[in-house]
């Protein structure tokens, strides 16, 4: 297994500065964060993207995901106003394009959310019409979309990891695979190891963080009470060989440097 960071964490640097200090803290990889100050798809022309490419091909460091900014903000892909949603959809397509360019296997994709006075039936099918169009949109690039289910604080239509699943088995896994992040799991109250056994036939990315199993904090590796020991074994027997992608929270954006090393000996530890 290979080991990659999520940009986000250093929220308070350049792209530029966040992707050498993940080589310099050791990962094989980097997940590039698509909002700003990083990568909002409107301040990435064809030559900031190249000069991206350079760097990454210079210090030898892989993409193993791109993240369009999308819970919270700016975009509902589920939601039932058409100005909404279209605009949703046209901003996972301007990612997509970028995502492509910088040579990315992924771009994830969130769920959105139903509004109190909407209902979750028409959100649903607004979120799927929604796959259908990012789907058809998708289907001339190599960069695969995967869905994110999340928790009840950001989504209430792609909540566990079998909510993920129908969505797949919908469109079909060459169209469209899975996102999964530790942290979510545990809020949800999943079982790590059953999960393992369950997404053995899909594709798979995995999300990386902690926490007590109430609040989604996003802490380091460790610090919560997320048994990994097992899941990390469970996933080692699944002969799993993507990237494991640490994300951690915004508690840590003021000095990220000593989580985003200790996150890594973490994860060296364990496997």
């Amino acid at each position: 297994m290979k080991f990659s960071l999520s940009t986000f964490v250093y929220f308070r640097y350049s792209l530029d500065e966040a992707i050498k200090r993940t080589k310099k803290a050791g990962y094989d990889g980097v997940e590039i964060w698509g909002g700003r100050p990083h990568a909002y798809w409107e301040d990435m022309p064809d030559n900031r993207i190249k000069e991206i490419r350079k760097l990454l091909n210079d210090i030898d460091l892989k993409i193993s995901n791109f993240i369009p900014a999308q819970f919270r903000y700016p975009t509902n892909l589920a939601s039932s106003n058409k100005l909404i949603r279209e605009g949703s959809v046209d901003y996972i397509k301007h990612n997509i394009e970028v995502a492509e360019k910088l040579e990315s296997p992924y771009v994830s994709l969130c769920p959105g959310f139903s509004l109190y006075d909407d209902g979750l039936k028409n959100a649903y099918n607004s979120m799927m019409k929604s796959f259908d169009e990012i789907i058809d949109f998708s289907k001339n690039y190599k960069t695969k979309l995967i869905i994110e289910p999340a928790h009840a604080m950001e989504t209430d239509l792609v909540l566990t990891t079998e909510d993920g699943i129908d969505i797949v088995e919908h469109f079909g896994n060459d169209k469209i695979g899975l996102c999964l992040d530790t942290g979510h799991l545990n809020v949800n109250k999943e079982n790590l190891s059953d999960v393992v056994k369950k997404v053995k036939k899909y594709d798979v990315h995995w999300h990386i963080d902690d926490n007590f199993g109430e609040n989604d904090e996003h802490l380091i590796p460790g610090e919560g009470n997320i048994n990994f020991e097992i899941f990390l074994e469970k996933l080692k027997e699944s002969e799993y060989n993507g990237f494991l992608a640490v994300e951690l929270g915004f508690g840590y954006t003021n000095d990220p440097n000593p989580s985003v090393r200790k996150s890594l000996e973490f994860l060296n530890k364990n496997i």
